[in-house]
């Protein structure tokens, strides 16, 4: 085939694989090497400490975002400062910190689980349990389903407004979700508390005991466990208990806040994010929001200092399936390479094939990071083999085997050059085994067109996402200094330390995962995804068995999360966004 014609064809390719559409600035980039991404993602890395070596890439003509590292001050409300002192206050009172607790017990022992062969809402029994969730939140928060209207949104997906006095003024958009990651009937056991029972292992302390533990950054060692109790619950539940907190001062905000809670985000959120985002944009248009807070980082005492890392990114998401078909027969007698071995030898190859960091323009860079496991994962496009098949009984070859692998894209690639990955990987191995082979619906090799062995690679799965664009976090961006600000004015009023300290450092950062955020990029510029969460010393959900074992949440860091809510909108409602 002529170079122009194969070029051409590959970039047909390219093009037609990419599920987003050309829109003017939420449209992430189908490149291999997106060069802003790579200087905003450097951005971070040296607000994280590691790129104060960000010369070895960029030399003597580092920009000057990169070089330097804007804090702003904390952010406490002026014209509501009273009530924000009067909320503080009584968020510390045990009988607020009981009741919070309860509220998130209560909904961690209703099982929203979120399946991935979920059928269509109103089809699909195991979607009623949502019925359930929504008429416990009626109850627990009155105040909340009194003031707000609420819209149901494919049938369970809640949107709340809370209507503003100025209409001039663009809401806050403030997110989570209600459904959790099933638990693995097989891992009951190893739960040290029972996952669907909100189990609280706190015992009171003294005032004293507590502030010492808070203000020393150490574990209060009570928790609330079970799943969902950290991801997700514990931010619906903490967004709820601001806005009743706030109406039952009687606070009317100027700007209008709106809350949309997702069911569906641990299986993709087609049926309720999507929706939402539909909804939203129906009743406020394209850019509609001037800011919008979803789940995310938290946090965390890294070598010392403290840093807090709200995503203003993630990374894409593409599933990729990989099929073996060839001939079979009795086991008795064996070809020199079954499918299953075929893809093993595939897998294998995969897998020793390195996340590369050659976005780096110096490979001191590259080594320098190469072995910090929190750089490693956010950095390159990963990939986790997931799931295989193969075979159905001891005496058969088996005709097919099959496995399925996940990628998070970088935010340097695209879903395009995942494609071109997979044909340069595999386009030896099928020459080696004399396999025909087509890759995202184009014939890639006819080596041995009479061939009984054939490797398919394809989509795994309908949706794949592209990487996020980035939220503008630099000193003259209103929206990411307001949270920067909130952050900080929050982080040191649970510790009860001045207005005036500044000890804990705001960096922009990236989710290695998705979000609901994923169908919301076309209704804000500014999308951040932060959990209030102090994290301890590694950026690692796992530490708190989130979508594994032992999930948890302390109370304490529940109610500081109140805390950031109940800031955040009272610093947004007087605040330029």
């Amino acid at each position: 085939m002529p170079v122009k014609e194969r070029n051409r064809k590959k970039q047909a390719r390219s093009s037609k694989r990419s599920p987003v559409d050309d829109k003017p600035w939420w449209t992430s980039p189908s490149i291999d090497v997106n060069w802003k991404a790579v200087n905003q993602l450097l951005v971070f890395l040296s607000a994280l400490g590691l790129a104060c070596f960000t010369w070895l890439a960029w030399g003597s003509a580092a920009p000057q975002d990169v070089s330097s590292c804007h804090q702003t001050t904390p952010l406490v409300p002026s014209r509501n400062v009273v009530l924000w002192d009067q909320s503080i206050l009584k968020i510390e009172k045990p009988g607020f910190k009981e009741h919070a607790i309860e509220s998130l017990q209560k909904a961690v022992r209703i099982r929203t689980d979120a399946f991935d062969n979920m059928g269509n809402v109103g089809e699909d029994p195991r979607w009623d349990v949502f019925h359930q969730f929504y008429s416990y939140l009626k109850d627990r928060f009155p105040l909340v389903h009194a003031n707000l209207q609420l819209s149901f949104v494919n049938t369970h997906g809640l949107f709340y407004q809370w209507t503003g006095t100025d209409e001039d003024l663009k809401p806050i958009l403030l997110a989570a979700h209600q459904d959790v990651v099933p638990v693995d009937n097989t891992t009951w056991n190893d739960w040290t508390h029972p996952p669907y029972d909100g189990y609280y292992d706190g015992q009171q302390v003294s005032s004293l005991t507590r502030l010492r533990q808070i203000h020393s950054n150490n574990s209060t060692g009570k928790k609330i466990w079970g799943r969902g109790s950290s991801d997700d619950k514990s931010q619906l539940i903490s967004i709820l208990t601001s806005v009743e907190l706030l109406l039952e001062q009687d606070f009317r905000p100027a700007r209008t806040v709106v809350l949309a809670f997702g069911f569906d985000e641990e299986a993709g959120g087609f049926y309720g994010a999507r929706y939402l985002a539909e909804y939203i944009r129906s009743v406020y248009g394209y850019d509609g929001i001037s800011m919008i807070v979803d789940e995310g980082a938290g946090f965390y005492n890294l070598t010392g200092a403290m840093l807090a890392i709200p995503g203003v990114t993630e990374k894409g998401l593409y599933n990729v399936r990989i099929e073996v078909h060839g001939p079979g027969g009795h086991s008795s007698m064996p070809p020199k390479h079954t499918t299953i071995g075929i893809l093993a030898e595939i897998l294998a190859t995969l897998e020793a094939e390195p996340d590369s960091l050659s976005i780096f323009a110096r490979d001191a860079v590259a080594w320098l990071f190469h072995d910090v496991p929190v750089v490693r994962s956010l950095v390159p496009t990963t990939k986790a083999i997931d799931m295989i098949h193969g075979g159905v009984k001891f005496n058969a070859l088996p005709e097919s085997a099959w496995a399925a692998i996940n990628h998070r894209v970088s935010v340097t690639s695209s879903l395009g050059a995942v494609q071109e990955w997979y044909q340069k990987t595999l386009s030896p191995i099928a020459e080696k085994h004399g396999m025909t082979f087509d890759a995202f619906g184009e014939h890639i090799s006819n080596v041995n067109i009479s061939s009984r062995y054939h490797l398919k690679v394809d989509n795994a799965t309908l949706h794949g996402v592209e990487p996020a664009p980035f939220s503008p976090s630099g000193p003259t961006d209103l929206p990411f200094q307001l949270l920067s600000g909130t952050i900080k004015a929050t982080y040191n009023a649970h510790r009860h330390l001045g207005d005036e300290v500044n000890e804990l450092t705001v960096s922009p950062g990236m989710m290695t995962g998705n979000t609901d955020t994923r169908h919301y990029w076309d209704l804000s510029k500014h999308i951040f995804r932060y959990n209030h969460h102090y994290g301890g010393k590694k950026p690692d959900p796992s530490a708190n068995g989130i979508h594994t074992v032992n999930e948890f949440i302390e109370a304490d860091v529940l109610l500081e999360s109140i805390k950031f809510f109940v800031t955040l909108i009272l610093n947004a409602d007087e605040n330029e966004l």
